[in-house]
């Protein structure tokens, strides 16, 4: 009896051996394959990261190290013993879809038994360049700080190069425009614009107190609360810049060349570049920047820029740039602050603190006396009401925060840059705080660092998608 248990025993053992055969054979492959569809995962994300990095980097001539940077970064070397080959980079001739391809090798450890030692896996990405609706508002500082160091030609160049990041080789984009708002102790709407004046500004006196010249087409600020808003012209209308006569501006001997700097003369001076409002056409943004020059005299008011920049955008004043000026928008721009896919952007940019300015060429000097100040768009220092620089500068500065927190109360994403060495920390922390969020300022000591502001900038604004 015992025998028969013992040849039994035998024969239980002998079938559960071979039954664990397939058993252990079908948990290897199962093993195996897991390995295969987590590289295969991997390969599939890391190529997703490559191609958007590719996306936003379309143009630059480090498009394609960029976007393997990215694809070894989110696939790690020797990620489950696999071996891969870097991505293969593919653009169209419009630059609007990048397709990234790849493939990883994984050796097999049950599989082998069967004469598989390794397994290639293959992917694709495909990435559409696909820019969201956006009206976007450039504010450039154009004082006359900005002719040192080159600041100038750096600021248009960097501004070109976002503009070019945005439309691509097209001299128009679906659903974009641009606008420029040049500032510096004024604003300057247009000329054309007299619509927007007081009936009884002095604008449409005869004789013209403009002659020997005209009027270019800068405006004074309104009182508060309106210098802070967006209210339009209709509710409560405008007064023309008029620099007068005086000791530190003394004509009609006119010259208001922008060579003649500290020296010009005239009712205009300190009159900036015209207002380019919402456009479509790539190539009038670009003229545009290149006429922008530093123009001296009067300070920086940086928050009358920010809130010239809101005006362009803002729907309540629709239909209003189609009126006079040149150029001028189309009739339903802009659109509504939620119209659905459209976004409305802001980037304000400043070489220094803003000032109430005192040119020292004359008496009285440093912001004190009877003017205090050159000729703003809120009149001199003492006009607007402070004794001193400093006080000035608090104001404006209260004034341009309670700017940016409206626009944004709207929707409106606010970029801020401080170019140059110039800008102290007070006035970083408030561009820092204007922006829309952390990332949104950039603080810009050098030219080849605001490049690379504007670079980043541009790429953030071209919206991108995985399509495949």
């Amino acid at each position: 009896m015992s025998g028969f248990w013992k040849n039994e025993n035998g024969s239980i053992g002998m079938f559960f051996a071979l039954a664990l055969i397939p058993v252990v054979g079908f948990v290897g492959i199962a093993y195996d394959s897991a390995r295969i569809y987590s590289v295969k995962s991997r390969l599939s994300e890391s190529l997703d990261a490559a191609g958007l990095a590719a996306g936003r980097a379309v143009f630059s001539p480090t498009r394609d190290a960029e976007a393997t940077m990215f694809f070894n970064a989110n696939f790690p070397d020797g990620y489950m013993d696999s071996t891969v080959a870097p991505p293969t980079i593919a653009v169209d001739e419009a630059g609007e879809t990048i397709t990234v391809t790849g493939s990883a090798t994984v050796p097999t450890t049950f599989m082998r038994l069967f004469g598989n030692e390794d397994v290639v896996v293959s992917a694709r990405s495909v990435i559409v360049r696909q820019n969201r609706g956006m009206e976007l508002a450039l504010v450039m500082d154009n004082t006359g700080s900005m002719r040192s160091g080159g600041k100038i030609d750096a600021m248009k160049s960097a501004s070109r190069d976002l503009i070019d990041i945005i439309y691509g080789d097209d001299e128009t984009v679906n659903g974009l425009y641009v606008a420029l708002v040049p500032y510096t102790a004024t604003v300057n709407v247009g000329a054309d614009r007299s619509a927007w004046l007081d009936a009884g500004d002095r604008y449409f006196d005869s004789p013209s107190p403009f002659e020997p010249t005209e009027w270019k087409g800068c405006v004074e600020a309104r009182t508060a609360p309106l210098d802070q808003n967006d209210t339009p012209p209709a509710v409560e209308p405008f007064t023309s810049y008029y620099f007068a006569a005086d000791v530190d501006n003394q004509w009609p001997a006119v010259d208001e060349s922008n060579g003649a700097q500290n020296d010009g003369t005239g009712p205009n001076l300190g009159c900036g570049p015209e207002i380019t409002s919402l456009v479509a056409e790539k190539s009038v943004v670009t003229a545009a920047i290149d006429e922008m020059l530093p123009w001296h005299r009067g300070g920086t008011t940086s928050n009358l820029g920010l809130v010239w920049g809101w005006r362009v955008l803002s729907p309540a004043w629709r239909g209003l740039w189609s009126n006079g000026g040149d150029p001028v928008s189309p009739m339903n721009l802009p659109l509504d602050y939620d119209d659905p896919l459209m976004d409305k952007v802001v980037v304000v940019l400043t070489d220094g603190q803003n000032q109430f300015y005192d040119w020292p060429n004359h008496s009285p000097n440093n912001g004190v006396g009877p003017e205090g100040s050159d000729y703003t768009a809120y009149g001199r220092l003492n006009e607007f009401g402070y004794a001193t620089l400093a006080e000035g500068l608090a104001e404006i500065n209260t004034r341009f925060s309670n700017i940016c927190t409206a626009m944004k109360a709207q929707g409106i994403v606010i970029f801020s840059i401080t170019f140059g060495p110039s800008p102290n920390a007070a006035t970083q922390d408030l561009y820092r705080n204007c922006a829309t969020q952390p990332d949104y300022y950039y603080h810009s000591p050098s030219n080849d660092q605001l490049a690379d502001a504007f670079h980043s900038i541009g790429q953030i604004l071209t919206n991108l998608r995985v399509a495949e």
